[in-house]
C-alpha cells in the first residue's frame, strides 16, 4: 500500500518530498537519513537529498511507501 503525493511541477526534491509526505520531521533530518542510506527511490538506496523525484516514483522510508502522482 502507497501513501500518494500529489505535485504540480516537473519535479520534487527528495528532501522536500520526504517532508511533505511526514516521513521527517525536518530536513536536517531528512539529510541524515538519506546520507545513512535508509531512503529507497524505486527499490534502490538513495544518496542524493536534492535528486528530483518525478510522478510515478516511489520513495520507501523504514517501511513506508510513497507513490508521486499528478
Amino acid at each position: 500500500m502507497y501513501k500518494e503525493i500529489k505535485i504540480q511541477e516537473e519535479y520534487i526534491k527528495l528532501d522536500q518530498l520526504l517532508k511533505m509526505a511526514d516521513l521527517v520531521q525536518s530536513g536536517g533530518h531528512a539529510k541524515l537519513m538519506i546520507q545513512d542510506g535508509m531512503v529507497k527511490l524505486n527499490g534502490t538506496k538513495e544518496y542524493q537529498r536534492g535528486k528530483k523525484i518525478r510522478v510515478g516514483d516511489i520513495v520507501e522510508v523504514e517501511g513506508n511507501k510513497v507513490k508521486v502522482v499528478e
